[in-house]
């Protein structure tokens, strides 16, 4: 008879639990457009924020391409500038050499017509003519130390040419990185406007549908 009772019991309180789980149920309606619209205003802005962190994250690391891109062009500028003095230095020292080895070339000249002179005139073993001979030596001597700076001074200006058209190159490719890090910075920073606007808008749509509601 007990056992019975206590069945009935437990019956009756699985029914009266399923009748509160139903009326729970009944009491938690889908919400209505004025809640829905507010959950959607309220993603929209979460998703706005982000998009509006990630626009100005990706601004901020341009901004730092553009100030290092900066940085590369002053440095390559002024290397080239750099090469440049060094070219212009070495064409004056090509120059310089070449009137000294022409100079030389001449007194060659006209050691040789001396000697030629002195050898007719007092012999070849006298002291006129050794003096001449002395004389030429010294002028070849000289001739030969100018030809070896005037070959030094096409090896210099050739490898300053080379580092000035290197340092050109890079200057012409730091400008196009600078042109295009300034590009992407402006899209970045029309972006940002632009994810403001969208914030601002689905706020003044936030609190439209709160007063609705």
């Amino acid at each position: 008879m007990k056992a019975e009772l206590m069945v009935r019991r437990g019956v009756l309180a699985i029914a009266f639990a399923g009748l509160l789980a139903g009326g729970a149920y009944a009491q938690s309606p889908d919400p209505t457009p004025q809640q829905q619209d507010i959950q959607n205003d309220k993603k929209d802005i979460r998703s706005d924020k982000k998009d509006l962190a990630k626009d100005r994250a990706d601004r901020n690391a341009d901004q730092r391409d553009i100030n290092h891109d900066k940085r590369d062009l002053s440095k390559d500028r002024a290397d080239r500038n750099a090469d440049q003095k060094d070219i212009n230095h070495d064409r004056r020292d090509l120059s310089k050499d070449r009137v000294e080895r022409n100079q030389d070339q001449r007194d060659i000249n006209h050691d040789k017509a001396q000697l030629a002179r002195d050898d007719q005139k007092y012999g070849a073993n006298s002291a006129q003519a050794q003096a001449d001979r002395k004389d030429l030596h010294a002028d070849r001597v000289d001739r030969n130390k100018d030809q070896k700076d005037i070959n030094q001074d096409r090896r210099d200006l050739t490898k300053d040419r080379a580092d000035r058209n290197a340092d050109q190159r890079d200057i012409n490719h730091d400008k196009n990185d600078l042109a295009k890090d300034r590009k992407d910075r402006n899209q970045d920073h029309k972006d940002i406007n632009k994810d403001k606007k969208d914030v601002r808008k689905d706020r003044k749509d936030l609190r439209r549908d709160k007063r609705g509601r």
